[in-house]
């Protein structure tokens, strides 16, 4: 049922001239997802306090609340179409009364971390894209039959927005960075393993799925409310840049179990890095920062390391923000291990030397759809300089694309051999000693820099952390287009950066 009302919804909407992609598809169904939400919300609690016998205060005055304006009934429960508005009444209604009632809500409460706030913020952002009061009507109605008690309903609904969310990745324009593979997402969780009682911190959460996954690994080891409300009010934090990601950040936890999310709608790269306390740091930082952007001057001054490389500029801001002790997996470019600009050289060096980086998953082209890049992701603890990195190089015996994607099956074995930094075919280790030098090889047989095949001179410089396996001996294979377009995209990237750097100095 639920499917195929998002289904029905999708084609109303697909019809309206104010609903031009699937972006707009799902931001304007998130807003109306919010308010029926909401209405269900204030149901349960209002039932709480009568059993109680107490009295409830609504959040939502009577003439805004769902069931006066988007879904009057008659007295036998009936849709009652003579109290509908639709057509230019209800758009009037909505665009005139409803949101600038809604963004009251932010002006009004203290704490940026309540439901009144998160109500505030959102309307804050949004805009009522449907312009035709009948197709509105359509969908109003439509979502009315949705159900948000039961946790049956919320899972399904929560699987089924995490599809929508997904189709974004496909989408065109920017619908790609919103989308991280949840299978990939559960992996990294799986390593970092966060307990109750840690912080867990996104600062680039677009759709918020670390964070949602994160919880839902979480509250599997809850124990009573008072753990379950330590989850819910004081373990996840994330912030968010753009309007639309933040909102549908924000829908995802909520539809996920997390009533009030922790989520701050700000430009994470503008904050002072110099400037952070002990108070401001968390336990465990779970991320896909975006990569490739360009923020200006005035915010590359918040950094040591100066760089247009946005991904660059968040990994400092993670390294910062993590406790001595904390821990990290972040998915970054592969890239990142060996380019030689003076920005990658020193940050591979600040991660090395304040860091443990104790594993590099290396994974293959695909992974990201339509991203044309390829990816490893870090895992480090913070506190510690690294002494030696595992390895491991997830090979399939097929393309990861739109139709074969990646499964947690396929990291199974990662997962696994990571817990004991196991030697195989696609596994290995290398030793780091001072000043960068990395020797590739295989550590349990007790190779070390002095006695296996180095980078020479040239690791002292760079920091070079290329994922180079040795124990994998294979034929060269001709590149398909795809990959040398990759390569060459890949190549025009870094030469912009590094043009951009030398400007930087110029200036």
């Amino acid at each position: 049922m639920f499917e195929q009302t998002f289904k029905n919804i999708d084609d109303i909407l697909h019809k309206d001239a104010g609903c031009g992609s699937e972006l707009d598809y799902v931001e304007q169904s998130s807003w109306i997802l919010f308010l029926k939400y909401l209405d269900d919300f204030e149901k349960a609690r209002e039932l709480e306090a009568l059993l109680k016998s107490e009295t409830y205060l609504p959040i939502i005055d009577a003439e805004y609340r769902w069931e006066t304006w988007a879904a009057p009934k008659t007295p036998d429960g009936k849709q009652d179409h003579n109290r509908a508005q639709s057509g230019d009444d209800l758009i009037d209604f909505v665009n005139i009364q409803l949101f600038p009632y809604l963004r009251k809500f932010k002006n009004e409460e203290t704490s940026a971390f309540t439901i009144e706030y998160k109500i505030g913020e959102i309307f804050g952002e949004l805009r009522n894209r449907v312009s035709s009061g009948y197709n509105l009507r359509e969908v109003l109605w439509m979502v009315d039959e949705l159900k948000f008690q039961t946790s049956k309903e919320k899972h399904e609904l929560s699987h089924l927005y995490e599809s929508r969310i997904h189709r974004m990745g496909s989408a065109g324009r920017n619908g790609g960075e919103y989308y991280t593979p949840r299978p990939l997402i559960r992996t990294i969780v799986k390593v970092i393993n966060p307990e109750i009682g840690n912080t867990v911190y996104d600062a680039a959460c677009g759709s918020a799925g670390f964070l949602c996954e994160a919880f839902g690994y979480m509250k599997k080891h809850a124990k009573g409310v008072p753990e379950m409300e330590t989850l819910q009010r004081n373990t996840f934090y994330g912030k968010e840049k753009k309007g639309l990601a933040y909102i549908i950040g924000i829908m995802n936890m909520i539809l996920h179990g997390i009533e009030a999310p922790n989520i701050t709608h700000t430009n994470t790269l503008a904050e002072n890095l110099a400037e952070v306390q002990e108070r401001d740091r968390y336990d465990i930082v779970l991320a896909n920062p975006p990569f490739g952007g360009k923020e200006r001057d005035e915010v590359q001054q918040n950094f040591p390391i100066r760089t247009g490389e946005t991904a660059y500029l968040f990994l400092q801001h993670f390294i910062k923000y993590l406790r001595a002790g904390g821990r990290a997996g972040i998915v970054i470019k592969n890239t990142f291990l060996s380019n030689s600009d003076n920005a990658s050289v020193a940050l591979r060096r600040k991660l090395l030397e304040e860091c443990n980086l104790y594993a590099i998953l290396d994974l293959p082209g695909g992974v990201f759809t339509g991203a044309g890049v390829k990816t490893v992701v870090l895992f480090f603890e913070k506190g510690q300089p690294t002494e030696k990195v595992w390895y491991y190089q997830l090979n399939l015996d097929r393309n990861i694309g739109k139709n074969t994607p990646l499964s947690e099956k396929d990291l199974a074995e990662f997962v696994e051999f990571q817990k004991t930094n196991k030697e195989s075919e696609n596994s290995w280790s290398i030793n780091v000693e001072p000043h960068g030098n990395a020797a590739h090889g295989n550590a349990a047989q007790g190779n070390t820099a002095q006695n296996v095949q180095t980078h020479g001179n040239a690791s002292l410089l760079t920091y070079d952390l290329s994922a180079k396996n040795p124990n994998r001996k294979e034929e060269a294979a001709l590149r398909t287009p795809t990959d040398i377009a990759a390569e060459m995209q890949e190549i025009n990237e870094e030469n912009t950066l590094l043009l951009n750097d030398i400007l930087s100095l110029l200036q």
